[in-house]
């Protein structure tokens, strides 16, 4: 079962702890991102639904899929609130959250470049060529979780379990080039999509996702890294 890696996180102070610069930095990537696809979205449409409003289902999911990680973190950090509540299946039933929210990521970069087609200034060759050069890192770290990390350990394990916070670092597959494989190489499969569908605004949602990655790996992952491994 969880337990508490250090009293002086039971307490709200550390549960918000950089949350304040989350915010800022979560809405300032909203309003650039806004900024520069507002003046390209035009009455594309898939499913009946505008290319505008993809746009913002699109960053409404992800910041959700987001807000949700900091919370359930935290909590279980500070409390282990999910595991009183769910007791031994509580990662099963946080992979049953958290899965859903991640598939949706590339579907959603996906629907919105089919709503918003053909609006990347760069020649087929050359949108090609780059989505692949993308596309390999991204599958290459995913075959890398799959093979080396494994998903329960992808999925915050550490948060939950004190067997997986003494395990080794894992230094195969991608993970021999940055420890963080996962958020410096498994978004560029975003960009893929973008590039093979041809669509400016999936560019920009996908650049979004990326940048917005990172703002929880400072203001959430990284400060409970530091209690949870010293």
């Amino acid at each position: 079962m969880a337990d508490h890696y250090d009293y002086r996180t039971s307490s709200l102070k550390f549960f918000f702890k950089n949350q304040l610069w989350h915010l800022f930095a979560l809405g300032g990537l909203i309003l650039i991102s806004w900024f520069l696809i507002k003046t390209h979205l035009s009455e594309g449409t898939f499913l009946g639904i505008k290319d505008s409003s993809w746009f913002w289902i699109a960053i409404t999911i992800v910041v959700l899929h987001q807000m949700i990680v900091w919370i359930v973190f935290r909590s279980q950090l500070c409390w282990g609130s999910f595991t009183k509540y769910f007791g031994a299946s509580d990662i099963k039933v946080w992979a049953s959250i958290f899965l859903p929210f991640l598939f949706a990521r590339p579907i959603l970069v996906m629907i919105l470049a089919i709503a918003d087609p053909g609006t990347l200034p760069l020649p087929f060759e050359l949108r090609i060529t780059i989505g692949i050069l993308l596309m390999m890192p991204a599958l290459y770290t995913l075959w890398s979780v799959l093979r080396y990390f494994g998903v329960v350990r992808a999925l915050g394990a550490d948060h939950f379990r004190s067997k997986y916070r003494r395990m080794p670092l894992i230094q195969k597959g991608a993970f021999r080039l940055t420890k963080n494989a996962m958020y410096t190489f498994q978004f560029l499969g975003l960009y893929s999509i973008a590039l093979f569908l041809d669509s400016y605004a999936a560019l920009i949602l996908a650049i979004f996702q990326h940048t917005y990655i990172w703002v929880h790996y400072f203001c959430t992952e990284k400060p409970d890294m530091n209690i949870i491994y010293g």
